[in-house]
């Protein structure tokens, strides 16, 4: 950095250096990643600390840096393509005083690439070891705050301000170095769940990744989190979320599902979710391991030789092992237990078995770590008075840190890994070990030559932990059942050479070839899958603080504004309305049989008595139903059941639709397909507490709007496979809509409604020369499909299709709700005869619809 130049500058001289970079390389490939996670990949100490060795190693003002080579944000960069450009975004392990902080940015920056956040101390200690240690952490491994002492204490507002501050803070550093148009963002685990949304708020095109490396708990669990909607809306501003599991993903969706009332899809084997327009992919995946640092480590010297030590250490010995840090979900306490129970059963075992536990300092503080720590002591001391002796531990306690290249000789030694956490986001262990064992034959030709050594290994692993699902040959347990442990420790070290290397074998290939390069590079691919379509997308954002969202929409669906439809409304002299009900003229509500209110009866009748105008409520409600709500209505068209009866005046006679004329089938008229519908509606209906069944004369509807979220939506894909089944050889149609399962005559569709207007239309007085369509659900994309093919056909001059809320659609056009669809009428009624508008503005008793009259 230039003396006297600011970090600000610095940094935008470097953004213009890198744009003019890309401008001379122009390539697809030629972006940058900027990858963000709480903290950097890097080792930083004082000058003078330890070694001053490493080419690798800067100094800057008494500051030493380096690489951590164990840091997973550094290994993925393996799985990048080399010549992309990495930023890493993220705090240091250390505390830098105020007045170095600029220049160690600047020396990071210039030399690692590197932007660090330096966060204020008590800022910091709220944030990390209040809501994240104290409230994500135990919340997302299963630990209710019950009492304020446990699972890390009540919640807590300030922890949560902290929070949002820092995940702010996080923002402020990406946006001084991000390119929006070329970067790509990958934010990384819990710490960071709301940063999302302050990136989109800024970039509403940023392309963002989220992947979470902790477990994600079920909606039973998650929903006591008071803040549990600003954090799914805030990481549903990312383009793609990752999980380690299925399971973790299923939870996450029942989350959006009860929560939010989002569903998902699936397609070509792509899990996405609809928000606002964007689809926002979900992608699961376990993260691997680094096999070249990993080998690369297995070759130093110091490796070797803590082999040799610990194979002469442990002669004569088998050993299993343990790692993990000192936690309260790791179930070190309950490990050490089972071996205490596989020395009573089995005293063979006795002198011959040991158990090395490594126990990393703990990341968090607190009773419940000092409660873990007494309980493991406790434990290994008892073992060890009871089944040791003076040249016998039957558990050795390693209480520190352990270097890489020392746990690798670990690995190398030891018969069998044994993993107990109760629960744990994805523990790499199995995996290092296995690689570890897969070249550990060398070492021990090294120490003294074997003949033919198999190459095997065994693994004990938790079921609740997320690499359990890829590890078929393990055995896999409940920690809580000390018995089954203590069974599988005395399997796994009896089984043959040959099954201890079969299984070692299957691990060892689905490990090599879904290493962390694999993980990066599959993560990535699917980022720029889901963000293909940002350039081309309309974007506006909309709420507040963490309840801003984007809105995309397709550069040919825009607004329907009123302004254009009155002009091209007044210039018509022959006009088609088409108007759903339920959604589109009132709110969608769960009552059976809701009225239109006085305002819209009033509304329709100023349309129905202008001359031009041919309007038609086309609804899914039965006849009966509609006769009630619009009986005030004498020239306004109504079409029942979809289209299946239609009349287009109130003293005409309800007539059936023209497939039904040309198409003449016993078996349909009579609906004998009904006496097998119905008794399977009503099976399920007993089964699914809060459904119903919609008896129509043309179809039946089985409702599961107020049943269970996700027990509805699964009794519905049974009930639809049922009933698909059962009428093969039946004329009708089984279809699932919004918490509907339909059941109706072949054909049957709104789009025949469309049909018969027009043909009516063009018979009686003349063709349309303004056509008008409004609608909300799946069912009313058939009158735009018919609307569109009319307009090709007949070349109508003014054609406006209108879909209820932003989402994919066969219409050109949206209106956000049913009070814009009144206010679009009302403007439309105004144009026709402006004194009955008026008029019903001023007799009006409601302020917000008043409002909304004078357009």
């Amino acid at each position: 950095m230039a003396e006297g130049e600011s970090r600000e500058e610095d940094y935008r001289r470097r953004r213009e250096r890198n744009g003019e970079f890309r401008e001379a390389n122009c390539d697809d490939n030629d972006y940058r990643m900027l990858i963000v996670g709480h903290m950097l990949p890097l080792i930083a100490t004082r000058s003078g600390d330890g070694n001053d060795g490493g080419d690798q190693q800067q100094q800057q003002q008494g500051w030493k840096f380096s690489w951590d080579e164990d840091s997973l944000l550094l290994q993925l960069k393996a799985g990048l393509p080399k010549e992309m450009e990495v930023i890493y975004i993220g705090c240091l392990k250390v505390e830098v005083e105020s007045g170095e902080q600029d220049e160690v940015a600047a020396t990071l920056f210039e030399k690692f690439n590197c932007v660090p956040a330096f966060l204020p101390l008590d800022v910091r200690t709220r944030f990390y070891h209040g809501f994240c240690k104290q409230t994500l952490w135990p919340l997302f491994h299963y630990m209710l705050p019950l009492t304020p002492d446990h699972g890390g204490g009540r919640f807590n507002r300030s922890f949560w301000q902290a929070y949002v501050s820092v995940n702010k803070i996080f923002a402020d550093k990406v946006m001084e170095v991000i390119s929006p148009d070329d970067d790509y963002v990958w934010i990384h685990d819990y710490h960071l769940m709301v940063l999302p949304t302050f990136l989109r708020k800024r970039f509403n095109k940023v392309r963002l990744g989220f992947f979470l490396h902790t477990p994600f708990p079920s909606s039973e669990i998650y929903r006591t989190l008071p803040v549990r909607d600003d954090i799914l809306r805030a990481l549903l501003n990312a383009d793609l979320i990752g999980f380690h599991t299925f399971d973790y993903a299923r939870h996450f969706l029942s989350c959006c599902s009860r929560m939010l009332g989002l569903a998902y899809e699936s397609k070509r084997g792509y899990i996405g979710l609809e928000y606002y327009g964007r689809t926002v992919g979900i992608k699961i995946l376990p993260v691997g391991i680094h096999m070249g640092q990993l080998k690369a480590s297995l070759q130093l010297p110091d490796t070797k030789w803590h082999i040799g030590e610990l194979q002469a250490e442990f002669e004569g010995k088998t050993v299993l092992l343990g790692m993990d840090d000192m936690d309260i979900f790791k179930g070190i306490g309950l490990k050490l237990l089972a071996l205490e129970q596989l020395l009573s059963q089995h005293p063979t075992w006795r002198g011959r078995v040991v158990l090395v536990q490594i126990a990393n300092p703990a990341r968090g503080r607190g009773k419940d770590v000092e409660d873990l720590q007494n309980e493991a002591y406790g434990i290994a001391q008892r073992i060890n008075d009871r089944f040791g002796s003076e040249t016998y531990k039957p558990v050795v306690l390693v209480e520190r840190h352990v270097p890489f290249h020392e746990r690798i000789a670990y690995y190398t030694i030891a018969e069998c890994v044994v993993v107990t956490a109760v629960r744990d986001g994805m523990n790499l262990i199995p995996y290092e070990y296995t690689a570890c064992r897969e070249g550990g034959s060398q070492w021990d030709a090294g120490v003294g030559p074997i003949p033919e050594p198999l190459k095997k290994s065994m693994l004990i692993v938790s079921e609740f932990i997320g690499c359990s699902p890829s590890l078929s040959g393990a055995i896999r347990v409940n920690p809580w059942n000390i018995e089954a442990v203590a069974e599988a420790m005395n399997l796994a070290i009896t089984l043959p050479d040959s099954e201890q290397h079969m299984r070692h074998e299957k691990h060892f290939r689905f490990l090599s070839t879904h290493d962390v390069a694999y993980w990066a590079r599959s993560f990535m691919g699917d980022l720029q899958r889901t963000c293909k379509g940002h350039a081309r997308q309309r974007c506006y954002g909309i709420g507040f603080g963490l309840g801003f969202r984007i809105v995309a929409l397709d550069p040919d669906f825009r607004r329907l504004r009123t302004d254009l439809i009155v002009s091209a409304y007044k210039k018509s002299s022959s006009r088609a309305i088409l108007l759903d009900y339920d959604g589109t003229m009132i709110p969608q509500t769960g009552i059976n049989n809701p009225m239109p209110s006085p305002e819209v009866l009033s509304v329709l009748n100023t349309l129905c008595n202008d001359p031009k105008n041919f309007v038609v409520i086309v609804s899914g409600r039965s006849r009966n139903i509609l006769d009630d709500c619009f009986s005030s209505c004498e020239r306004l068209g109504l079409a029942a059941e979809h289209g299946y009866f239609y009349r287009w005046h109130r003293d005409s006679e309800w007539a059936r639709c023209r497939w039904q004329k040309e198409d003449w089938d016993a078996s349909v008229v009579n609906f004998e397909w009904k006496q097998v519908v119905g008794p399977v509606m009503e099976q399920y209906t007993e089964s699914t507490d809060g459904s119903y069944i919609e008896w129509k004369e043309s179809a039946l509807v089985w409702h599961h709007r107020d049943a269970d979220p996700d027990f509805g939506s699964w009794q519905a894909k049974e009930l639809l496979d049922h009933l698909e089944s059962v009428l093969t050889n039946q004329p009708v149609t089984v279809k699932s809509g919004a918490h509907i399962v339909e059941v109706k005559p072949q054909g049957i569709s709104k789009g025949l409604v469309v049909e018969e207007l027009l043909a009516m239309m063009a018979l009686k007085s003349a063709p349309p020369d303004f056509v008008l369509c409004v609608g909300d659900d799946r069912s009313d994309e058939d009158m735009f499909q018919t609307i569109s093919t009319s307009m090709a056909r007949s070349h109508i001059a003014e054609v406006f299709a209108c879909t209820v809320g932003q989402k994919p659609s066969k219409a050109k056009y949206y209106l956000d709700d049913s009070m814009e669809v009144i206010r679009l009428l009302q403007g439309l009624a105004s144009a026709s005869d402006p004194a009955a508008v008026h008029g019903l503005a001023s007799s009006s008793s409601n302020p917000t619809l008043e409002t909304s009259l004078h357009i």
